[in-house]
């Protein structure tokens, strides 16, 4: 197929590309391209460029375009993307990897520099910044100092990279947040790359180290997120294998009403699509009603597909495509290419398109979407704006201390406090935080024009910002700061106290910084239910911050209402948000803008040459970046004095061939947990705690407290790292029931102890590890520590009852067994205490999806055996887990045979 019948040419302008034409699939007959998802269409021409009759056949292709809307579509495919996205939190030690992957080829005997990136790639510090400083005209000034001063290291390093491997490009720090740059200036959305002097086109494609790459397919991109190590894998060659997905179709109708937002609307998809039930599925928007959403709303929504459970969420190519290129600065003639090649390969999307089939379709009315939140600890829980009270209410119950009948007096307590100059008090529900942060809505011109004129709206009646609320706005790239000043609402939004804190990713993944010491005292004190509000797209608990245990996600003009009121418990559709300079009642409706006066903003501020201006010297840097000294050499020199950057043991006496897999036998359960534990509860992440055995590692190390940084800021450090696996403070692991935290017991003396420790102890005495755990295990962000953390801690396999797609691949990637138990079993049902000893057998041998049997010991010899459904889905992630992980995997098939 990928020859002479699949290739065709292209024309545009006055320059020619080669294509392989989807066209040449119906021609021979082996399906119809109208009826196939738009999505599908796009993973139907990978495997059209690479057919080799090995990795891609031209059965796949056969079975791809005869893709079945009864979700019968059960045949492994190997998809190449056209590039790979990092962010710096994961980019990090995707680069430490591959830096000691070099010192592993090197020993097999091969050149070091057969480790290389295969595919473009680019990394986007974005996750460093920290909100130390705000409210002040210099707080983005002083973070970023810190920014570099904490990450002298990693920034090093990462220099190193840029000039070391081919093909990777760093984009400094202070520029913007991964996904938002890539919306807005690295995606070409037709790829073009030249081959032996020819040119040849084809569809954009990504996966990135962050979950929320899916953005992109707002911009009619089809990528998701993927481990690290994966993601490493793409960058060397391999091919991502995965099952053709069912792809659930969202048509919308109508439009939004008046007063609704784009995050409005997202929060309410997220709910719908979390009920329905899409993991592991394409959601792929289509009808009326999408023609009537800019690429920022779509992209808002492709952003959160994470959050609705999807591998993504993808809008098609249309004439709202090429007016958003043309805005952020893309050429004419990138422009002109994207059109010609979404036309030629029948993905264009218009009016006159027919709506293709999909395995089950949903249906939402936009005037229907209403004001709402999310929270008080998941993306789906929304709540409409007028039920938000009620809901905290019964929520602070179990917020409060897990109680089923509240304490009337904890509920009611105040604490006094003097913050600001100001004496006032603190009470259940009072808001801590409110961030304007996050790609998914800073992103979107139309939601953060609406919080400006919603702040000079309330300056004018008198409002301002309660004092015990820590503001702060950090935009995904410096357009924002651009088109906000142009139109003057940057200087509103300062009197606030929301001026710029950086440029990144802050709030939303834990980099919120310490609150004020009396507001943090206030809060211990009372044991109060402190709460933040975000427009962001994650509010785990404990992510935020650590002394917050509510957290709300809003539009940005929401975020800025609830800092003027200071409180959750209020129902903003009838209370007064506060008081005017004249003594009286100010609603939010009086002072909300109206959309004619957000469109008329929007319009006369957000220009194409601010991002032609901003973009055009973007991987350069500042001062700061460029003055930095990086090492050079083919490979890297680790530094044992280093606690940032450590030379990991992942390939410590690597053979040339893979060890017999061995079954397991006697193992102890690490950690028995419920359900909805997601990789805020696993991977280390936010502040290291000072009684955690990460602390003491950094200590014993001659790290002072206020040089420890974040776990984040420390990824390149497995000994940080692995310390930091399963320690987040509100993890409840039943083995050690009545605490928090990454605790357990130590079996079978009993001792209660760290999670680390234990497993040190458990090492010593070689006692392999396994996990139990409920349902949704693994959901979250896309964080390939939670499962290298969960290998070094010895942890052989984890049984649950369902895993969140990315963390069972990644899993898989680093050679840890994931197992589910049968339908309708859980540790409950079947007894299970976590105490017994248990014994897997067959692993010599195992297939895909396989039943095997586990047999659980207790301490008085009683066995109990039960069932489990092997979650290696593909044969290439059975070679994956043979090999002891993705990156073994591929370093013994690029070091080729007879290496030492």
């Amino acid at each position: 197929m990928a020859g002479a019948s699949g290739a065709g040419l292209l024309s545009v302008g006055a320059k020619t590309h080669r294509i392989h034409r989807l066209a040449s699939v119906e021609e021979a007959g082996l399906g119809k391209l109208a009826r196939l998802p738009r999505s599908i269409r796009v993973l139907l021409e990978n495997l059209l460029r690479y057919e080799d009759g090995v990795t891609v056949t031209r059965d796949d292709i056969a079975a791809l375009a005869s893709w079945s809307a009864s979700g019968k579509n059960e045949r492994e495919i190997a998809f190449r993307p056209a590039r790979v996205v990092l962010q710096d939190l994961t980019g990090v030690p995707a680069v430490v990897d591959l830096a000691v992957m070099r010192d592993a080829m090197a020993e097999l005997g091969r050149d070091a520099k057969r480790i290389n990136p295969l595919r473009p790639a680019d990394l986007v510090i974005d996750h460093s910044v920290q909100v130390d400083f705000f409210g002040t005209p210099d707080a983005a000034e002083r973070n970023s100092a810190l920014e570099f001063e904490r990450n002298a290291e990693r920034f090093e390093f990462l220099r190193w990279g840029q000039a070391s491997f081919k093909r990777l490009r760093v984009v400094p720090p202070s520029t913007g947040i991964v996904h938002q740059v890539n919306i807005e200036y690295l995606a070409p959305v037709v790829f073009v790359e030249d081959v032996g002097g020819e040119a040849h086109a084809y569809f954009d494609t990504v996966v990135g180290t962050d979950s929320h790459t899916t953005m992109v397919g707002g911009l009619g991109v089809v990528g998701w997120g993927v481990g690290g190590i994966e993601a490493e894998a793409s960058l060397l060659g391999q091919p991502q294998s995965m099952l053709i997905p069912d792809v659930v179709g969202f048509r919308m109708k109508g439009r939004l009403p008046a007063g609704a937002t784009a995050t409005d609307l997202v929060l309410t998809v997220t709910q719908m699509l979390r009920k329905h039930g899409v993991v592991e599925k394409f959601v792929e928007f289509f009808g009326p009603g999408v023609r009537s959403l800019s690429v920022a709303d779509r992209a808002t929504i492709a952003n959160m597909a994470p959050e609705y459970g999807a591998t993504i969420g993808y809008f098609p190519i249309d004439e709202k495509t090429l007016e958003y290129l043309r805005l952020t600065g893309r050429s004419d003639e990138q422009i002109a290419l994207v059109e010609a090649y979404a036309r030629a390969q029948g993905t264009w999307a218009d009016a006159s398109s027919p709506d293709p089939e999909y395995s089950s379709v949903l249906e939402l009315e936009l005037a229907s979407v209403a004001p709402c939140v999310a929270g008080p600890s998941r993306p789906q829980d929304r709540v409409l704006l007028g039920d938000v009270k009620a809901g905290f209410a019964h929520a602070l119950p179990g917020l409060a201390g897990g109680k089923t009948e509240p304490d009337a007096a904890a509920l009611a307590r105040r604490v006094p406090l003097r913050v600001a100059g100001v004496d006032t008090e603190l009470a259940q529900g009072s808001v801590v935080i409110a961030a304007i942060t996050s790609c998914t809505n800073t992103s979107n011109p139309h939601v953060l024009t609406a919080a400006g004129l919603l702040a000079k709206n309330a300056i004018e009646r008198g409002l301002s910002v309660k004092p015990w609320v820590k503001t702060s706005f950090a935009p995904g790239s410096r357009v924002v700061a651009d088109y906000l000043a142009h139109s003057g609402l940057l200087a509103s939004l300062e009197k606030l106290g929301f001026g710029i804190v950086g440029y990144g990713c802050t709030t939303c993944i834990g980099n919120s910084g310490p609150l004020p010491q009396p507001v943090a005292d206030a809060i211990t004190e009372g044991n109060l239910v402190a709460v933040s509000v975000l427009s962001g797209n994650r509010n785990f608990e404990g992510r935020i911050n650590a002394l917050v245990r509510a957290n709300y996600l809003m539009s940005p003009p929401l975020v800025v209402a609830y800092a003027l009121a200071g409180r959750i418990d209020l129902d903003l559709t009838r209370e007064p948000i506060g008081v005017d300079n004249n003594g009286k009642p100010v609603t939010l409706a009086e002072i909300w803008p109206k959309a004619d006066d957000v469109q008329r903003a929007v319009t006369s501020s957000v220009k194409r040459e601010m991002f032609q201006k901003r973009y055009a010297d973007v991987f350069h840097g500042d001062a700061n970046w460029r003055a930095i000294q990086a090492p050079a050499g083919d490979r890297y020199a680790w530094s044992n004095a280093s606690t940032y950057i450590r030379k990991p043991p992942y390939f410590d006496g690597i053979q040339r061939e893979p060890s017999h897999r061995l079954d397991v036998r006697g193992a102890r359960v690490l950690a028995l947990l419920g359900d909805s534990v997601t990789t805020d509860h696993i991977s280390p992440a936010g502040s290291i705690s000072p009684k955690s055995p990460a602390a003491k590692w950094l200590l014993d190390h001659g790290v002072a407290q206020q040089d420890w940084n974040s776990y984040g800021a420390r990824r390149g450090n497995h000994e940080v790292m692995v310390r930091g696996t399963f320690a987040n403070v509100r993890l409840r692991n039943q083995l050690a029931p009545g605490t928090e935290g990454g605790v357990t017991t130590y079996m079978p003396d009993g001792d209660v102890t760290s999670i680390f420790e234990a497993s040190e102890r458990y090492a010593q005495a070689g006692v392999p590890l396994i996990v139990i755990a409920g349902a949704e295990y693994g959901s979250g962000s896309s964080r390939d520590w939670a499962a290298k953390g969960a290998m070094l801690l010895g942890v052989r396999a984890v049984i649950v009852k369902s895993f969140e797609r990315i963390h069972r691949s990644n899993l898989v990637g680093m050679g840890v067994l994931p197992l589910e138990f049968a339908e309708g079993a859980s540790p409950a049902s079947l007894g299970l205490s976590g105490r017994e000893l248990y014994d897997l057998e067959g692993l010599a041998n195992l297939r895909p999806r396989q039943i095997l049997s586990v047999r659980a010991r207790g301490a008085g010899g009683e066995e109990k055996t039960f069932r489990v459904t092997v979650r290696i889905d593909t044969p290439r992630e059975l070679d994956y887990f043979r090999h002891g992980g993705i990156l073994p995997y591929v370093l013994r098939f690029l070091a080729g045979p007879g290496a030492a």
